[in-house]
């Protein structure tokens, strides 16, 4: 099979896939309050534009297919979809980023539909507060559909928080408890300065929270990933529970950058932080041949940046997350 190499050597075999850039939550460091300006239903790729170009990048060496949003769920008939694309030749892992508020009733339909694994952003276990930070009274729903995705059989079920200072900082240790007792995989994230929402996030630096945790709780290093994103791990000694440290800002991950990401109008981003960008709706709508779109793919890949900028240029990018694609 082929590979997708950049120009920096990197072997690009990730596709971060957004369904919607809707949410129904607005969380503070993604969504402005009051945003509106959405991509048009009309501009989002369909069903089978979404199967024919995620094929593609399948024989070209890209095995694992994330589906994120905004929030995926409220994409309708989401597990028609991830049955077809794992049908697929070529691509063996295909996972789900959710904010879990609609998971209750989806969990066992996407379990069948060829979905393993889940990870689910919660940034704090005080109703109140997920309240303030998520702008939605939700706390409940996210809840019962964490439950439901482990009763699904859902491994591992990945636990996403974002750590802010001065807001969810204090929730830390309380949130690896919580993650241990359920048997969930405690990842924690740097906020990132993207669009005016990342900026006015409270940045908290996870090197001594990193420290700190391994000394308390007697963790030790991973060799190995225990994935395809940029997470480094700490685990207990007897391998029974792990927590992961998302660092793009104190330790970025560039140089074995492997993922890219489409959002849901068909336009393929190589960097969060970067404008690098190729819009394959135009081909899929045009009448292009699947030999078109692929050299397309690669001609797209040679555009993807050797780093982000976060450090250097804080200002420098204005798209929000949620216009991304998580």
């Amino acid at each position: 099979m082929s590979k997708l190499i950049d120009r920096f050597g990197r072997h690009i075999d990730y596709l971060r896939l957004s369904l919607t850039d809707r949410c129904d939550l607005r969380c503070s460091y993604c969504m402005p309050k009051g945003f509106r300006d959405f991509e048009e239903p009309e501009h989002w790729l369909t069903f089978d534009e979404l199967e024919r170009l995620i094929g593609i990048f399948a024989r070209i060496g890209v095995g694992r297919v994330r589906i994120t949003g905004g929030e995926p769920l409220l994409r309708r008939n989401l597990p028609e979809l991830a049955g077809r694309l794992s049908a697929l030749p070529g691509l063996r892992d295909l996972s789900l980023s959710t904010n879990a508020t609609q998971l209750d009733r989806h969990a066992d339909a996407l379990k069948q539909a060829g979905i393993s694994r889940i990870n689910v952003s919660l940034d704090s276990l005080k109703a109140e507060r997920f309240a303030k930070i998520c702008g939605r009274d939700s706390y409940s729903k996210v809840m019962s559909g964490l439950l439901a995705a482990k009763s699904a059989g859902f491994a591992p079920i990945k636990i996403n928080m974002v750590a802010m200072k001065g807001e969810n900082d204090d929730e830390i240790d309380n949130m690896v408890e919580f993650c241990h007792e359920h048997g969930f995989i405690l990842r924690l994230i740097e906020a990132m300065p993207m669009g005016d929402t990342g900026r006015n996030t409270q940045y908290l630096d996870l090197q001594p929270i990193a420290d700190r945790l391994k000394h308390k709780y007697g963790l030790i290093e991973h060799s190995t990933p225990l994935g395809a994103g940029p997470a480094r791990y700490l685990g207990s000694a007897d391998g029974q529970f792990n927590v992961g440290f998302i660092t793009p800002i104190s330790q970025h991950f560039c140089a074995t950058c492997n993922r890219v990401r489409l959002s849901v109008d068909g336009t393929l981003y190589m960097c969060l932080g970067q404008e690098e960008r190729y819009e394959f709706r135009p081909l899929l709508r045009g009448g292009a041949r699947d030999a078109e779109i692929e050299a397309a793919i690669r001609d797209a890949i040679e555009l993807k940046p050797e780093r982000h900028e976060f450090r250097e240029q804080p200002l420098k990018l204005v798209r929000f997350m949620s216009m991304t694609g998580g």
